[in-house]
């Protein structure tokens, strides 16, 4: 349905998006992360033929933006932020004067307009003026203007910003029944709403797609060893070096805080060396030496994690190099000023030293 194969853009001699690539099937709900500034908004304008790409392509069910742009653009629904409404106007003038311009037949008109209302949840909301309603309605209209001309590619810019728990489930639950038909790019900045709607997630940094992968398996693709939470019942000094003979045990932890150990229970966090499940061997191991374990549970890692990892390694990593740059910069300065300093002291001392040189022969006459 959507193909972005190696795309970027280019502001002032700076890369906004550097290569991007990847593309959607049908039917999938994908979510779009990434910091302020990462280049999510710049994608989203490029695939929906706002902004074009300095190099790259994009193609919208077999439709290249570059040389279809309008048959591809009437293929794709598209939300910004900021819904694109006019405050004067009624819900009803609105969704016809959306229907006009978005090329739905005359005759056709009327029907889908009902359909959307219907389906978005704007019955009995028609002659409203748009300025007296909600943030959650205005986000149902802003949703229904997307998809009144029967798209099949729906691009989201955080719609959910802004409303209230009610209306962000309400809304929610509404991209989830429009996924049903639609294919579906989600950007937001709400890591709990990826989990809660998409089956795949792109995270964007610095202009580059870091991660490809479906929220359920981000586990087993970010994580580096095996872990799990172990309460035994049993005194520490003997149950933790026995946890710590286990085959394929890595680390071993004390856990603090609400979960400290007692003086009956041990609280452990456990790490194997490598990916391998070590459920098994502690079972064994902990029940033939007769300490029962209280309570075993594989500890996953989440998206939050997974998003910090990605994105704030990078940039600390790119403020290392900019720190570095900034540095040498500053070092060649000083060397240049020393330079000129040096050539300057040479220039006052050759001087001196002709005026002195003047002066004895003047002494000699």
């Amino acid at each position: 349905m959507l193909e972005v194969k190696q795309v970027s853009k280019l502001y002032e001699n700076q890369r906004g998006v550097k290569e991007i690539d990847f593309s959607m099937q049908r039917g999938e709900i994908v979510g779009f992360l990434g910091p302020n500034g990462a280049g999510k908004t710049t994608t989203m304008r490029m695939i929906t033929g706002y902004i074009n790409p300095t190099r790259g392509s994009i193609h919208v069910d077999g439709l290249s933006m570059a040389d279809h742009p309008k048959k591809a653009r009437r293929k794709i629904g598209y939300l910004p932020e900021t819904p694109p409404l006019y405050p004067e106007m009624s819900v009803l003038s609105y969704l016809k004067f959306i229907a006009k311009i978005k090329d739905v037949p005359a005759r056709d008109q009327k029907k889908r307009i009902e359909e959307v209302v219907d389906k978005l949840g704007l019955a009995g909301r028609e002659r409203q003026i748009i300025r007296h309603l909600s943030k959650g309605y205005k986000q149902r209209l802003g949703l229904a203007q997307a998809i009144i001309h029967k798209p099949d590619l729906l691009i989201l810019d955080e719609p959910t910003s802004g409303l209230d728990p009610k209306q962000i489930i309400e809304i929610r639950q509404l991209i989830r029944e429009l996924g049903e038909n639609h294919t579906v790019l989600l950007s937001t900045h709400i890591l709990p709403e990826v989990n809660a709607i998409c089956n795949r997630v792109l995270i964007i940094n610095q202009g580059r797609i870091v991660l490809d992968e479906n929220p359920e398996h981000l586990g087993q693709t970010m994580a580096d060893s095996f872990e799990v939470s172990l309460d035994v019942k049993g005194p520490a000094d003997v149950v933790i070096p026995l946890v710590k003979s286990v085959d394929g045990v890595g680390t071993v932890e004390e856990r603090r805080g609400e979960e400290a150990s007692s003086g009956e229970v041990v609280h452990l966090h456990v790490k194997s060396a490598d990916q391998t499940d070590i459920r098994e061997q502690l079972f064994y191991t902990l029940a033939e030496a007769k300490y029962p374990i209280m309570e075993m549970r594989r500890e996953r890692i989440s998206l939050e994690d997974v998003f910090l990892r990605l994105t704030t390694d990078e940039q600390g990593l790119q403020a290392a190099e900019k720190e570095l740059e900034l540095e040498h910069k500053e070092l060649q300065a000083l060397v240049k000023q020393e330079k000129h300093r040096g050539k300057k002291r040479a220039e006052q001392a050759a001087s001196a030293q002709e005026q002195e040189n003047g002066d004895n022969k003047g002494g000699e006459g």
